[in-house]
C-alpha cells in the first residue's frame, strides 16, 4: 500500500518532540530504508504505522486512509514486523509461525519455513515443527529465532512489512544469510527498514535520514515536501 506521514509530531510522555513535523510519501512496493542516530526518531516512525502509538499531530495515512479509521484489527492484518529481537511465546515454532495466521494449515508453515531458508534446520530436529522453543525462544540461536519470525513474516503475506534493525544482533556470516532472506520477502512489499548500519540498506531503493526527529535527507522513491521546498 501507498503510506503517508502528513505533518507528524510525537513525543513520549511530556519529553520532548521525538518526530517534529514529519511528512513523506511512499508509494506501494517501495523499500525505504531509514537510517539515523539512536533516538533520531527511526523505530518511532515504524510504531506509528501500526498504531502502538497514535500521532500527537499530524495523521499518518495508508492508500489514502487515515490509519485511525481502520479497526484496528483490520490495520494490523496489513502489516508483517520482524523486529531486532523476535518476540517468540514458550509454544511450538509451528505456532510461533502461524501467530499472524493461527489457522493457517501444515503445508503453509512448512512452505514459510522454507522461504525463510529454516526448513532443513526444523525438519531435523527431533520433534521437528512441534519442538518447544522455551521462554522467548532461548532454546534456539539469535539467527535461528530470526529465521523463525522471517516464516511468520512470509506465512503472513501481509502488503507492508516492518524490519526493525532485524540483523544487528547476529553475527556477520547469519547476517549475510538473513538479508538474502529479507530480499526476497520484500519484493512486492512496501517495506519500512530501519538501520543503524548503511550497509543493511543496499536492498532498498529509497532513503531517508532522521536526525533530532526530522527528515535530513532523502532519496530514491520518497516524496518529502519540506526537501523540495528548501
Amino acid at each position: 500500500g501507498e503510506v503517508e506521514f502528513r505533518n507528524v509530531s510525537f513525543s513520549y510522555g511530556r519529553g520532548s518532540d521525538v518526530l517534529d513535523d514529519v511528512s513523506f510519501k511512499v508509494r506501494p512496493g517501495t523499500r525505504l530504508g531509514v537510517s539515523g542516530r539512536t533516538g533520531a526518531g527511526k523505530t518511532t516512525i515504524a510504531s506509528l504505522l501500526p498504531r502502538f502509538y497514535d500521532t500527537d499531530e499530524g495523521s499518518v495515512l495508508i492508500d489514502g486512509v487515515d490509519i485511525r479509521d481502520y479497526a484496528l484489527a483490520d490495520l494490523r492484518d496489513q502489516f508483517a514486523i520482524v523486529l531486532q529481537e523476535p518476540v517468540l511465546f514458550s509454544t511450538t515454532i509451528s505456532e510461533n509461525i502461524a501467530y499472524g495466521r493461527p489457522e493457517a494449515p501444515a503445508k503453509d508453515i512448512e512452505d514459510a519455513a522454507r522461504s525463510a531458508n529454516v526448513y532443513e534446520f526444523i525438519a531435523g530436529l527431533p520433534d521437528g515443527f512441534e519442538t518447544l522453543v522455551g521462554e522467548r525462544g532461548m532454546k534456539l540461536s539469535g539467527g535461528e529465532r530470526q529465521r523463525i519470525a522471517l516464516s511468520r513474516a512470509f506465512l503472513k503475506d501481509a502488503p507492508i512489512l516492518i524490519l526493525d534493525e532485524p540483523t544487528s544482533s547476529v553475527d556477520v556470516e547469519t547476517e549475510a544469510g538473513i538479508m538474502e532472506t529479507m530480499e526476497r520477502l520484500m519484493v512486492g512489499r512496501t517495506t519500512f527498514m530501519i538501520a543503524h548500519r548503511l550497509s543493511t540498506l543496499e536492498y532498498c531503493n529509497a532513503r531517508l535520514e532522521i536526525e533530532g526527529g526530522v527528515v535530513t535527507s532523502a532519496s530514491g522513491d520518497v516524496d518529502v515536501p519540506a526537501l523540495l521546498a528548501s
